[in-house]
């Protein structure tokens, strides 16, 4: 059993390994991570725990002063209660300093972890996690076929209902594994559908668990006229 005990990001969404996240970091108590992360040794990885909330939100109320320093402010008197269990540890590829003092961070996922505790005594919570290795399941090529057709039609039926054209047809990863992480993240799915997901205990799983999502998602979309425009790409997260 892998554990780390690192800082931890608690966000209204889920990550997933492979996939980008640009963030906004302008709050006191997220800046005093970023300048932690930049104190490492350059070759040191620059790695952070996310996990999406399912009870509160990360924007918490300023104090009298305006800058509030509370670790786990907005979460409830115990953050963990109000995140979800499974998570992804992301590695930050670029950290820019604005001049208001914040920063523009660009990190990837990279390996999902359980979490195992929540620490808000310090100036920003961190968390003692347990790494969790990504294991193929049975079938998972075959199940993998199935969903990619499937997600090709929800991609096209959705592109319909917001009056939209497909530029190309994206190619899609051969890996099954790298495949339902793409899927997972793509999908304009909910926060808990999208955290169920991520905490399948396989790829076979995972996939599974993808097709009827899909297909449902894209016969509820063929029976609308239209649809809001939705921006399906991933925008950078602030933690204010």
């Amino acid at each position: 059993m892998v554990t780390a005990r690192l800082p931890l990001f608690p966000l209204n969404s889920a990550l997933f390994p492979g996939l980008v996240l640009p963030l906004h970091i302008f709050e006191e108590r997220y800046r005093a991570l970023v300048g932690d992360l930049l104190a490492l040794p350059e070759d040191a990885p620059r790695r952070f725990a996310v996990v999406a909330i399912k009870d509160g939100n990360e924007v918490a109320p300023t104090g009298p002063d305006g800058v509030d320093t509370t670790a786990g402010a907005g979460l409830g008197p115990d953050p963990a209660k109000s995140l979800f269990q499974v998570g992804c540890i992301a590695e930050a590829a670029t950290i820019g300093e604005r001049e208001d003092g914040g920063f523009e961070v660009v990190a990837t996922g990279t390996t999902r972890f359980r979490l195992l505790s929540v620490d808000a005594s310090g100036p920003y919570l961190t968390a003692e996690v347990e790494e969790l290795p990504e294991e193929p399941g049975e079938g998972a090529g075959t199940l993998a076929a199935g969903v990619a057709r499937a997600f090709r039609t929800y991609q096209k039926r959705l592109a319909g209902a917001q009056d939209r054209t497909l530029v190309a047809v994206q190619e899609l990863p051969d890996d099954p594994s790298v495949l339902s992480y793409l899927v997972a993240a793509a999908t304009i799915f909910e926060t808990p559908a999208k955290q169920l997901l991520l905490e399948a205990p396989d790829t076979a799983a995972r996939l599974a668990a993808e097709l009827p999502l899909l297909r449902r998602e894209a016969a509820v979309i063929g029976k609308l006229p239209s649809l809001p425009a939705v921006d399906l790409t991933r925008q950078p997260a602030s933690l204010n």
